[in-house]
């Protein structure tokens, strides 16, 4: 059995303050630990650079800590497991991607135990990147930027992972021939 690589795919027409908070529960909730987690947001130029400041600026809020705190986002689950997901933010890195939230090294309420990563946000990920291509399971948001709805479906089709994926529109038209042209699941 293979992992989860789940997309959204925003369309320029997208309502960024709605993709910005769906992107953040789709992609932090649970702490990316979920088979149906989004860990890839497609950004149809020119959405990106708006997009990547919304979602930023939302993670820069989120309560990180303990679960009898109530926060929005809790510990990965081992050690290993932390470190491994850690490790792709440098693959990612390493392959040209910009690392624009890095969640490692956060402070958790003075927490020393616990298995601490934070929301991280990377841009321009390659495709080529492992960063991409495997299933991290972890509070990692990769954003990938295309020129096209057609090259954003290509690359979900051609994913070995998907579990599922969302389109990001206000074209009805668009959303139907999504609905029709999509391979996942």
């Amino acid at each position: 059995l293979g992992g989860a690589k789940n997309h959204m795919l925003v369309l320029p027409d997208a309502d960024l303050d709605l993709v910005a908070d769906s992107a953040i529960n789709a992609g932090f909730g649970s702490a990316g630990e979920r088979c149906m987690a989004v860990s890839v947001l497609l950004a149809v130029e020119p959405v990106a650079d708006d997009l990547i400041e919304k979602i930023t600026e939302r993670i820069s809020k989120l309560r990180i800590g303990d679960g009898r705190r109530e926060p929005d986002m809790g510990p990965l689950v081992t050690e290993a497991h932390r470190d491994k997901v850690a490790s792709y933010i440098d693959i990612a890195a390493a392959d040209g991607a910009t690392v624009v939230v890095d969640g490692r090294g956060i402070d958790v309420d003075g927490e020393k135990d616990g298995f601490w990563l934070g929301p991280t946000l990377l841009d321009n990920v390659p495709t080529t990147s492992r960063a991409y291509t495997e299933e991290i399971f972890g509070p990692v948001l990769s954003v990938v930027r295309v020129a096209s709805y057609e090259e954003g479906v290509e690359l979900i089709n051609s994913g070995q992972f998907g579990n599922g994926t969302a389109i990001f529109t206000n074209d009805g038209g668009a959303a139907r021939r999504f609905q029709t042209e999509i391979q996942v699941g």
